[in-house]
C-alpha cells in the first residue's frame, strides 16, 4: 500500500487546507474576496465528508479545502483518496506530528482496495509524508501494510485461503524479517500432542496444522500471540444455516490479526522474543467428522465433552494456550472471532477483549482511545462457570444456556491458562458490516493498532514488563 504515499519531495502538489468549524471563519476572513464568494457559493461545510476545490486565477487547482472531525484524528483524511483524482497532495496546517502520523495511517487504509480478483490500473492520490521524520514515515507504512495484510488474509475466499495458504502467508511474513517458520501437519498433530485441533481439521482433505512462528532475541521478554485460523467453518455437524455459513470465510479473522501484529511487532524491531502459533483448520463434514457428545482430551490433559461442533474455535485455541503457557511468557495475547455473543454485546466495530490481569485494562484502553480503534473489556465472570459443566468431562465445549456466550467461551479457554500466567482474549468480529472513511465493507483489523502501541510503550526496552501502565 505505500503506493498511496509519496516520500521523496515532489515538483508539483496539491495542497490540502483541513479545517473544523473553530478554524473555518477566521480562515475565510484572511481571504481574498473572491475567494470568499467562491467558497460561499460552493456552500462548503467544515465538517466529515466536504472538500472544495479552489481554483486560482489561472484555472488551475493548486489547494482544496477539506472539512475534518475535530475528534476524529486516524479518520481525517481517509474519505479523500476515493474522491481525488491522480497527484500528490500535502497538508498545510498546524496538526502536531503525532496527528499528522494518525491522519496519514487513515489516508493509507482510506487507500486500501482488495484487487486479487478484479485488479485495477487507476492510480492512487498519493500523500506527501515530507513533514514527518523518516521514522514517523516509515512507522505509517508499516501500520498500513500491517493492515492490509490482515484485510487481504481475510477478504480472500476460502478456497484460495485453506490452512496450507494461511501457512504460505505465515512463511512469507517470517521471511520478509527473518524469523523461523515450523509446521505441525496432519497425523504429525497427534504425534506432538495437539489431539484437539487434529480432531476439529482432520474430516477436510485440506490438512490441519500448527503453525509456529518464531523471531527475535531469546534474552528479550517473551510474547506469544495465539491466532485462530479456522479457514472455513461449516458449523461442521452442527451445521450451520446457509446465512450463517456465508461469511464463514472470515473465521480464521484471528490468524489474521496475530499475523498483522508480529508484522508490526518485527518492522519495529520490538525487543521482545515473539512466538505466533496459529491452529488452522478447515471445520468440514465427512464421515470422520468430530460429533456431539465426542469426548476430547486435550494438550492440557482436560477432558472435553464436545456439546456443539460448531464451537470449534475454543478447540483448536486450547491446544495452543497450553503449549504458549509452557514457556510462562511475559505475556501471551489470543484473538479470535469467537462468538456471536461478543458481537451482541459491544456491536461489530469495538474489539472486546478478556483478562483478569487488571493491571493491563487501563493501557489497553488509554490506547485503544488513542488510536481509536476502539477495545472494550468484558468480565470473566466466574461464577458461569458452572454453565460449562459436563456429566462425563473435565469441561463441555459450549454453554448450557443462550447467554452470557463469549463470558463462557472465555472461561472455557481460562482453563487452559495457569492464574499467573498473564493473558488475554481477544474475541473480534475481523468484519465491517458497513462501510466508513477507511473503513471499507470487508476484512478488517479490530484491536491490531491499539495493542501494538501498548506492547511497544510497555516492552519499548528489554525491561518493558516492569513498567506499570
Amino acid at each position: 500500500m505505500t503506493d498511496c504515499f509519496e516520500r521523496a519531495p515532489a515538483t508539483q502538489m496539491i495542497t490540502l487546507i483541513p479545517l473544523d468549524a473553530a478554524l473555518f471563519d477566521p480562515w475565510l476572513e484572511r481571504q481574498p474576496e473572491r475567494m470568499r464568494n467562491w467558497v460561499k457559493a460552493a456552500r462548503f461545510q467544515p465538517k466529515a465528508g466536504h472538500h472544495l476545490a479552489l481554483p486560482e486565477t489561472d484555472g488551475c487547482v493548486r489547494k482544496m479545502l477539506v472539512g475534518v472531525d475535530p475528534d476524529a484524528a486516524s479518520w481525517a483524511l481517509a474519505d479523500l483518496p476515493g474522491r481525488l483524482g491522480e497527484g500528490v497532495y500535502t497538508l498545510e496546517c498546524d496538526w502536531s506530528p503525532q496527528r499528522l502520523a494518525q491522519a496519514a495511517v487513515g489516508w493509507g487504509l482510506g487507500s486500501y482496495r482488495f484487487e486479487r480478483y478484479r485488479p485495477s490500473d487507476k492510480p492512487h492520490p498519493r500523500l506527501s509524508l515530507t513533514r514527518l521524520t523518516d521514522d514517523q514515515a516509515q512507522r505509517v507504512e508499516q501500520t498500513v501494510d500491517a493492515i492490509s495484510l490482515v484485510r487481504d488474509l481475510i477478504n480472500t475466499p476460502a478456497e484460495d485461503m485453506m490452512p496450507e495458504h494461511l501457512a504460505e502467508s505465515a512463511q512469507q511474513l517470517g521471511e520478509t524479517f527473518g524469523a523461523t517458520v515450523r509446521q505441525v501437519v496432519g497425523d504429525a498433530l497427534l504425534e506432538e500432542n495437539y489431539p484437539s485441533i487434529h480432531r476439529v481439521g482432520r474430516a477436510s482433505h485440506h490438512a490441519p496444522r500448527v503453525i509456529d512462528l518464531q523471531w527475535g532475541d531469546d534474552a528479550h521478554p517473551r510474547i506469544t500471540l495465539v491466532g485462530k485460523g479456522v479457514c472455513f467453518d461449516t458449523g461442521g455437524l452442527d451445521i450451520k444455516p446457509s446465512n450463517g455459513m456465508r461469511l464463514m470465510k472470515k473465521d480464521m479473522g484471528g490468524a489474521a490479526h496475530v499475523l498483522g501484529l508480529a508484522h508490526l511487532i518485527m518492522a519495529a524491531g520490538l525487543p521482545v522474543r515473539l512466538r505466533v502459533l496459529i491452529g488452522a483448520v478447515d471445520n468440514a463434514i465427512d464421515g470422520n467428522a468430530f460429533r456431539p457428545g465426542d469426548v476430547i482430551t486435550t494438550r492440557k490433559g482436560l477432558t472435553v465433552e464436545v456439546d456443539n461442533t460448531d464451537a470449534e474455535g475454543r478447540l483448536v485455541l486450547c491446544d495452543l494456550l497450553t503449549q504458549a503457557c509452557e514457556e510462562s511468557p511475559s505475556l501471551i495475547i489470543d484473538f479470535a472471532t469467537l462468538t456471536g455473543a461478543a458481537r451482541v454485546a459491544v456491536g461489530t466495530e469495538i474489539a472486546a477483549f478478556f483478562t483478569d490481569a487488571r493491571e493491563l485494562v487501563h493501557g489497553l484502553h488509554r490506547h485503544a482511545e488513542i488510536q481509536e480503534d476502539p477495545c472494550w473489556r468484558l468480565p470473566l465472570h466466574e461464577p458461569y462457570r458452572e454453565l460449562l459443566e459436563s456429566s462425563v468431562a473435565d469441561l463441555a465445549n459450549s454453554g448450557s444456556t443462550p447467554y452470557a456466550g463469549a463470558i463462557t467461551a472465555g472461561l472455557f479457554l481460562k482453563a487452559f491458562v495457569p492464574r499467573t500466567q498473564p493473558w488475554i482474549h481477544f474475541d473480534v468480529m475481523a468484519w465491517n458490516t458497513r462501510a466508513r472513511p477507511g473503513r471499507p465493507k470487508g476484512g478488517e483489523a479490530l484491536g491490531v493498532r491499539a495493542v501494538f502501541a501498548w506492547l511497544e510503550e510497555r516492552f519499548s526496552t528489554p525491561q518493558g514488563p516492569d513498567c506499570q501502565d
